[in-house]
């Protein structure tokens, strides 16, 4: 993704200021491409014993009559049994959608339920709630929005004491913020921020795993930037959610990522990643990354990969606001483990998880762009041959060349390890494709060596280069900067 900027690689005219305005501009380009397709979902929370026990009968449709018949048996039912085989049975029916949608149109219904849902005796209670999960989990934004009278009394439960009950009202919740912007907006001035605040104290994963599902929801809707983000910032919520996501034995994997794909929608907002820096995200998460890559060596666990994609997306997009501004204290990353535990998660990307192989390759684009450290570390781990290993791969082919100028525009030192060895046949390699994005930034990267390698340019020439360049005089996209880099191989 070249700029529209035409004829820069010029001879003896084209400085480094210019070659890395370009590439930043095509960062920016990648980094919104980058943008994770929302993971909107429901989740349906149902005890398989208790569904068994129930004989596990064919769901069927209720219709009118039935449903007011068991609403009137649990309402006014004599015994406690009977009222609750009356939900179970209603229960049962809700998961038809037909039948969600006759008892939304039925008068009066929900406000039953609700009242049902505040009941002092538990066991209805719980099946109130659980006629109300079902209804969440429909398709239709209407259902959703029936349940509006129920949400005050969700977010107050979340107080109480019945983990089993708190994790059924956060999956309620969760299913609820997906399907409708009204559920939303009443939600925010009923307290959800601060009651989700108060309810990740909460010493059980499954709580904790519930409510980091809830609040992934709400913080993917489209409003969540103004309107939600801002707030769960102002609140404990982040520094929680750190926490969580600090490496140990109490680190819990269905926990860590949940609240690591909350951690990457706040950052992608960009409302104030600059506090989440301040508030130790950049350590947390290489300290995380370090711990996964020695976990990805240790076991084949074909979960972990759940928790690596967000970790990585985090670290890569938080990058770039700790190049583009200065925050004090030690925010940065500085430790070369970084790349090498970055290369053994590139390595069970390549062999497990291939589709992941172009996240680790963006965070290892972020970490070099503007660190001569880490390009070093590159160089003292003698990781470079392994990357252009990696050029083979055709997806992600762009950002292998990338990290390679990032380490090149360093200036003459860096360029001396990278030459000649098995980049020059690599590049001539790479100048035989067809591919316009691939050609133009080995062209970018050409142009970088001969700047800085005495040279490079008479050994490009010596193996043929010109004629490799030839095959792109005619290509739109590239004959202009075909032509400059042609001069300054052959004129300097």
């Amino acid at each position: 993704m070249w700029s529209g900027r035409r004829g820069l690689l010029r001879p003896l005219g084209c400085g480094v200021e210019e070659l890395r305005c370009r590439r930043r501009e095509r960062e920016a380009a990648l980094r919104k491409a980058r943008r994770e397709q929302q993971l909107v979902s429901k989740r349906l929370l149902r005890d398989e014993a208790t569904e068994e026990a129930e004989g596990g009968c064919v769901v069927v449709i209720l219709g009118e009559a039935e449903i007011q018949e068991f609403l009137r048996l649990a309402q006014r039912g004599i015994e406690e049994k009977e009222r609750e085989r009356a939900l179970v049975s209603l229960r049962r029916g809700l998961q038809h959608p037909e039948t969600q949608q006759i008892f939304i149109r039925l008068e009066g219904s929900i406000r039953t339920l609700v009242g049902l849902l505040t009941s002092n005796q538990a066991l209805l209670q719980l099946e109130a709630a659980r006629c109300l999960h079902e209804l969440s989990h429909s398709e239709q934004s209407a259902v959703a929005e029936a349940c509006l009278p129920a949400t005050s009394y969700l977010l107050t439960y979340l107080s109480g004491h019945s983990s089993d009950f708190i994790e059924l009202c956060l999956y309620t919740l969760g299913n609820l913020i997906v399907e409708s912007e009204a559920v939303r907006r009443q939600l925010l001035p009923q307290g959800i921020v601060p009651a989700l605040a108060a309810c990740i104290q909460s010493p059980r994963l499954t709580v904790l795993e519930a409510l980091g599902y809830a609040l992934s929801q709400l913080l993917q809707a489209k409003e969540a930037p103004e309107k939600i983000i801002p707030s769960v910032l102002g609140s404990t919520l982040p520094q929680h959610i750190l926490q969580l996501l600090q490496p140990g034995p109490k680190l819990n994997l269905g926990v860590a990522v949940e609240f690591a794909w909350c951690l990457h929608y706040i950052i992608c907002s960009q409302v104030n990643n600059a506090l989440l820096i301040t508030q130790g995200a950049l350590t947390t998460l290489g300290l995380l990354l370090l711990d996964l890559a020695a976990a990805v060596q240790r076991t084949k666990n074909a979960g972990l990969e759940l928790l690596v994609c967000p970790v990585v997306r985090c670290l890569s997009n938080l990058l770039t606001e700790a190049a583009a501004e200065t925050v004090g204290g030690p925010v940065h990353l500085r430790d070369e483990r970084v790349v090498a535990a970055l290369f053994i998660l590139l390595q069970f990307f390549l062999q497990e998880q291939p589709s992941l192989l172009p996240e680790g390759l963006w965070l290892l684009n972020n970490l070099t762009a503007n660190s001569p450290s880490f390009c070093t570390s590159l160089i003292s781990l003698d990781l470079i041959e392994p990357l252009l290993h990696l050029l083979s791969v055709s997806n992600v082919s762009v950002l292998v060349l990338t990290v390679l100028c990032n380490v090149a525009e360093k200036g003459p030192a860096y360029c001396q390890h990278l030459w000649p060895g098995l980049l020059l046949p690599t590049l001539l390699d790479t100048l035989a494709l067809s591919d316009t994005e691939v050609v133009g930034q080995s062209l970018e990267l050409l142009q970088l060596l001969f700047l800085y390698q005495p040279g490079a340019a008479q050994a490009f020439l010596q193996q043929s280069g010109l004629q490799a360049l030839q095959r792109h005089e005619e290509v739109a996209q590239l004959q202009d900067r075909v032509h400059a880099l042609q001069q300054t191989a052959l004129h300097g």
